[in-house]
C-alpha cells in the first residue's frame, strides 16, 4: 500500500509505474444461492478492496452488495424530480433536519406502500403490467403512480364521470386500502 500523502497515482511509489499489481483475484463458489442465480442472469462478478485473506467470504460480499442496492433505490427516490427535492431552499439546520426528516418518512411510507402491494400481489398469484408491457409481481409504486394520473373526474352536461379506470386499475385498487378506492370509485 501506498503511504504518502498526495496523488496515490502520481507517487513514484505506485506499483502500477512499475508494472505491479495491487490487489489479488479468486473464483469462490456461493453454493445454491449463486447457481440458481447464474442460471437466471449469467455470471456474477464480485470485487472489494479488502484483499487481506479471510476477510469477507464471497456470499457476504454478494449479501453486502444486493443490500447496498436497496438503500441506493432510495436515494434514487429522493433524487428523482418528481419528488420535487430540487425546489426547497433552506439554510438553518432545523430546517434542513426538518426537510430530512420528512423525505424519510416519505420514503419509508413509500416502500411499505410499494411492500405491501407486492405482498397482496404474490397472495392473488396474478401479476400486472409494468412500464413495457410485461406482467410483474414486482412493480414499483413509482409505476403505479403514474398509471392513476390518467385517471380523472368529470362532469359533462351535468353526468359525473371517472375516466380511464381499466380493468386493471379496478384491480390494482382492490389491492390497496379501502381509502384509495373510496377516492377512486
Amino acid at each position: 500500500m501506498i503511504s504518502d500523502k498526495g496523488d496515490p497515482l502520481r507517487s513514484p511509489l505506485n506499483p502500477l509505474k512499475k508494472g505491479g499489481i495491487i490487489g489479488k483475484a479468486g473464483i469462490f463458489k456461493c453454493g445454491n444461492h449463486l447457481s440458481r442465480k447464474t442460471k437466471e442472469a449469467g455470471k456474477f462478478i464480485l470485487a472489494t478492496n479488502l484483499v487481506e485473506e479471510n476477510k469477507l467470504e464471497a456470499s457476504e460480499i454478494l449479501i453486502t452488495y444486493k443490500n447496498q442496492q436497496s438503500t441506493e433505490r432510495g436515494f434514487r427516490f429522493l433524487k428523482d424530480p418528481l419528488f420535487f427535492t430540487d425546489s426547497f431552499f433552506v439554510e438553518k439546520p432545523e430546517r434542513i433536519e426538518t426537510m430530512l426528516f420528512l423525505m424519510s418518512l416519505c420514503l419509508l411510507i413509500y416502500n411499505l406502500g410499494q411492500r405491501e402491494l407486492r405482498n397482496c400481489l404474490k397472495r392473488v398469484k396474478k401479476g400486472i403490467n409494468n412500464q413495457v408491457g410485461k406482467v410483474t409481481l414486482r412493480p414499483t409504486l413509482r409505476w403505479i403512480f403514474q398509471c392513476f394520473q390518467d385517471i380523472h373526474y368529470v362532469i359533462l352536461n351535468g353526468v359525473k364521470q371517472i375516466v380511464n379506470l381499466t380493468e386493471e386499475r379496478r384491480f390494482i385498487l382492490s389491492l390497496l386500502p379501502a381509502s384509495c378506492e373510496r377516492y377512486y370509485l
